[in-house]
């Protein structure tokens, strides 16, 4: 059970960064939808708190609406002033006007320090600052408040002005707020008409305070406080649910079929082939016809030839661009990225669509149905049966990133089919290692390794080496050793990285300077970069997970072979103890011989864990069989 499944691009990512100085890692996860519930420290350790935050929607029959905030900080401790007397607001220039109603300080004894104007910057995209206005028209208004100190209050008020809807005659809103945060007064009312049929949810202790139509708008409002926060053990929020925390929903749409109808509303005709698509698409697939073969090519030359570019633009945000434009630019975001290989597909007579899905950590949909809680695009092919996700660059044809694995998507051929992305599959994450030494009088090592690795993890590997150059790769031994500060020089060799495929192969050779102490003793680990070490598995073994709710996780199988020769003046007087155990879908074998001056080790561990959520009971369950072998993996070799 490798808790957090994206741990493993981070350890690579940490590696390659080592490895090569260059920091190759690959692009995080989108952000999930919907307000976050991150840990948060007990009330008395905050050095701000959210006094107050009323937040009001005024929706037109249209869909467009008017936002109102108004929020009230107080600064406890003086380390927060920095960072609290900074306020930015951002908003879509093209479809939103911001009004700034009021900002001042309210000062500990009562007074009021309005911030004056020449405290206020406005930023727009207009392509003076990366990007330029076809990919982003979000404009941001920043202000400074003046004369903070703690005790003091900052007072904010503003109004965003909607100049049109993101989807027609729909409004969807959605929030929650961690039950071990500070938060005085909250206040959040959606003023709508009241022909406009809605439905909305409250959770947890966020309360319904009002519910009436008044002069043909119905005014709904809740209310929340949470003024003695208590302090929680959780720190793994890789699945999140929002009905666990307290919050609210509110929706015009009567289901998630609704959502996916409205999207397709303006995406599919962007998907119709023109001349220059079908011209395209023979050129990809010139020479193949197998049906699948060229769905393969057309998919490869989307991920690899369109780079990824947000579409900010005002409606840009849910509809796609034309074509053209992606062409011409080999630029566009998740929309693009699906519309043209749908249209691709079509130009071949490969039956394909859309599918919208939540990219980050939710597995379960609201019951309300919100248009943010899915936040990503992809590709379905019937014929195949297979989802595709041309965004996420590195991921091989008929595969999916893990983040979109188990999810609820949203297809737009079918809008109310409970459809679901395919299943983690661990038993195709597996990895070999192969490392002999040969140790000196002196501590210094001469060793090589060899690392054979398949499934996601080397999906996530090849990501991270696939623009490594050849200048970069004579310096990997040298520079991985370094930032341990050893000294080392050596040779890396890896498979061509390029293809996009989910298996990878790579060795080293290396000599280190003075790498162990003479006499002295080691604990047998990996030496080298690679995506799953045994040890990987059992990291969190000593972690209090008392209160952790469920998790995102993934298994597989790690096998780690050593031969280490020491020197004949060198006498090993201890190794580890062979183990084996087993329970459910989890086993740890490992073997030591020690042969006069060579040691020989074997160690197989092989995790069951179907993924891609696990229970806190199974995590617990986990935990104990971690417990048992983590001794194992830290016992030492002790030589003289």
């Amino acid at each position: 059970m490798r808790i957090a499944t994206l741990r493993l691009c981070a350890a690579i990512g940490l590696a390659l960064a080592a490895a090569t100085a260059t920091a190759q890692n690959a692009a995080p996860a989108a952000a999930p939808a919907g307000a976050k519930a991150p840990a948060a420290p007990a009330a008395a350790e905050e050095p701000l708190r959210s006094e107050r935050a009323y937040l009001s929607y005024v929706v037109q029959a249209d869909g467009s609406y008017v936002e109102q905030r108004e929020t009230e900080v107080k600064v406890i401790e003086e380390r927060a002033v920095e960072y609290a007397k900074r306020e930015s607001i951002s908003y879509s220039a093209s479809i939103q006007q911001l009004d700034v109603i009021e900002a001042y300080t309210r000062k500990a004894d009562g007074r009021r320090i309005d911030v004056p104007k020449s405290n206020y910057q406005v930023e727009t995209n207009d392509g003076r600052n990366g990007g330029g206005p076809a990919f982003s028209d979000i404009a941001t208004t920043s202000l400074v408040f003046p004369d903070v100190a703690a005790g003091d209050t900052l007072v904010l008020a503003y109004r965003l002005v909607g100049k049109q809807p993101m989807f027609e005659s729909q409004f969807s809103e959605l929030g929650s707020y961690g039950g071990n945060q500070y938060q005085g007064d909250v206040r959040i009312k959606i003023d709508a008409p009241a022909a406009m049929w809605a439905q909305q949810r409250a959770w947890g202790t966020m309360k319904q305070v009002r519910d009436e139509t008044v002069g043909g708008r119905r005014i709904v409002e809740w209310s929340y406080s949470n003024r003695s926060p208590v302090k929680s053990k959780r720190r793994n929020y890789s699945v999140y649910q929002v009905e666990q925390f307290p919050g609210f929903a509110y929706s015009t749409f009567r289901s998630y079929g609704d959502i996916a109808r409205a999207y397709a509303a303006r995406a599919l005709p962007k998907a119709a082939p023109t001349p220059r698509v079908r011209t395209l698409a023979d050129e990809i697939a010139a020479g193949k016809t197998d049906q699948r073969e060229v769905a393969r090519a057309l998919y490869e030359w989307v991920s690899t030839n369109i780079h990824y570019g947000g579409n900010c633009i005002g409606l840009g945000a849910v509809v796609p661009r034309d074509l053209d434009f992606v062409l011409d630019n080999r630029i566009g975001d998740c929309k693009d990225h699906a519309t043209l290989l749908q249209a691709l597909m079509a130009a071949k007579g490969i039956e394909a669509t859309q599918a919208l899905v939540n990219a980050g950590n939710v597995y379960r949909l609201p019951d309300i149905p919100v248009a943010s809680s899915v936040n990503h695009v992809l590709n379905y092919l019937p014929g195949l049966n297979l989802y595709v996700d041309a965004t996420a660059k590195g991921i091989p044809f008929g595969d999916l990133p893990v983040t979109l694995l188990g999810k609820p998507v949203l297809r737009i051929d079918q809008p109310e089919l409970k459809a679901q992305t395919p299943a983690y599959a661990s038993e195709r994450n597996r990895q070999r290692m192969d490392t002999r030494l040969t140790v000196q009088e002196d501590g210094s090592v001469k060793g090589r390794v060899e690392v054979e690795v398949s499934g996601h993890p080397a999906i996530a590997l090849r990501s991270g080496l696939r623009d490594l150059t050849q200048e970069q790769a004579k310096d990997v031994v040298k520079n991985f050793f370094q930032a341990s500060g050893l000294v080392a020089t050596g040779s890396f060799r890896q498979d061509d990285p390029k293809a996009l495929i989910d298996r990878h192969k790579y060795d080293a050779e290396f000599e280190v300077q003075q790498m162990l102490p003479v006499p002295g003793a080691f604990p047998l680990q990996s030496i080298f970069f690679n995506a799953m070490p045994v040890a990987s598995f059992v990291a969190d073994a000593n972690e209090d997970r008392s209160e952790e709710g469920e998790t995102a996780c993934t298994g597989g199988r790690s096998e780690e072979n050593y031969r280490i020769e020491f020197p004949a003046g060198m006498k090993v007087i201890a190794v580890p103890p062979n183990l084996a155990i087993e329970s459910g879908g989890l086993s740890y074998h490992a073997s030591y011989t020690l042969k006069g001056n060579v040691l020989e080790a074997k160690r197989v561990f092989v995790d069951g864990t179907p993924g891609p959520l696990c229970t806190p009971e199974y995590g617990r369950e986990f935990q104990v069989f971690a417990k048992k072998v983590l001794p194992n993996l830290k016992a030492q070799v002790v030589y003289q």
